[in-house]
C-alpha cells in the first residue's frame, strides 16, 4: 500500500486542519530555531508547549503546537492497519506539514526546525518524518513509533542527511511495545538519521528526567552554532 503524503498542490482536508495552535518560547518573527510540539491522546496543544519550559536557552526558539480536533489525532492504536486510523492519520500529518510551511515562511528553514511529540504525537511525529525525510534540526518520539499493523522498511524512502533522532520509552510501556521503538529505529538508520534509542526499565507512560536532559543537549549542539 502506498504511503500518504503531502501534496502541496492537493492539500489533504481533514477534521485537524484550521485548529488553533499553542506557542511559546520568542515569537516566530524573532526566532532562529522552531520546534513543533505534538501533543498526546487527550491532551492538549497548551499541555505539550509547556514542555518547553523545561528547556534552557529559550532565548533563539520558538515552540508551535497544533491542536487536536477532539483532543485526538487518530481514534484507535496506533498498532491498527493504517486505514483504520483515517481520516485523521492523513489530517495530523497535513498538519504538522501546514505548520512547517508557516515556520518556513518566517525564513527558518527545515534545518532549523525540531519535532518533537510523546505518545500518540511521537507517533504521528515519527511518522510524518519517515514519509517526509529530509534535514531537520532534530526529531524527538517520546514514548511513540512507527503507525501500523506493521512495518515494512521499504515503503519509506528518501534521506534525512545526519538528523540527530532521539527516541526514548519504558521498556513496559502498555501502549507502546519495545518492538515498535526497535523497528522505528531501524527505520530511521535506514533513512540516514543519527538515532540515540534510550529504553527505560519499569518507566511509566511518562516523561522523565533523563529524556530532558537529552533534549536539551540536542538543543545545545544546534542554538550554539548560531552564538
Amino acid at each position: 500500500m502506498e504511503l500518504f503524503r503531502v501534496d502541496k498542490e492537493n492539500p489533504f482536508k481533514g477534521p485537524h486542519q484550521d485548529q488553533k495552535i499553542a506557542s511559546g518560547g520568542v515569537d516566530l518573527s524573532d526566532a532562529k530555531f522552531a520546534m513543533i510540539m505534538i501533543h498526546g491522546r487527550g491532551a492538549s496543544a497548551e499541555s505539550i508547549i509547556g514542555l518547553g519550559n523545561e528547556f534552557e536557552r529559550n532565548d533563539k526558539i520558538t515552540f508551535m503546537a497544533p491542536q487536536a480536533s477532539g483532543f485526538t489525532w487518530y481514534p484507535y492504536s496506533f498498532l491498527a492497519p493504517k486505514e483504520k486510523n483515517q481520516p485523521g492519520l492523513n489530517s495530523g500529518l497535513q498538519a504538522i506539514a501546514d505548520l512547517i510551511v508557516e515556520i518556513e515562511k518566517e525564513g527558518i528553514s527545515k534545518e532549523n526546525i525540531f519535532l518533537l511529540g510523546f505518545s500518540q504525537g511521537a507517533c504521528l511525529v515519527t511518522e510524518f518524518v519517515a514519509r517526509h525525510p529530509g534535514k531537520y534540526a532534530g526529531v524527538i518520539g517520546l514514548s511513540g513509533g512507527l503507525i501500523g499493523d506493521k512495518i515494512d522498511p521499504s515503503v519509506y524512502s528518501g534521506n534525512l542527511e545526519g538528523t540527530p533522532v532521539f527516541l526514548g520509552c519504558s521498556d513496559i510501556d502498555s501502549h507502546i511495545p519495545k518492538e515498535r521503538v526497535d523497528e522505528t529505529e531501524a527505520v530511521y538508520e535506514k533513512l540516514g538519521g543519527k538515532v540515540t534509542k534510550n529504553i527505560y526499565p519499569g518507566m511509566g507512560h511518562l516523561v522523565n528526567e533523563d529524556e530532558i536532559q537529552h533534549i536539551q543537549q540536542l538543543l545545545n549542539s544546534k542554538l550554539k552554532i548560531q552564538d
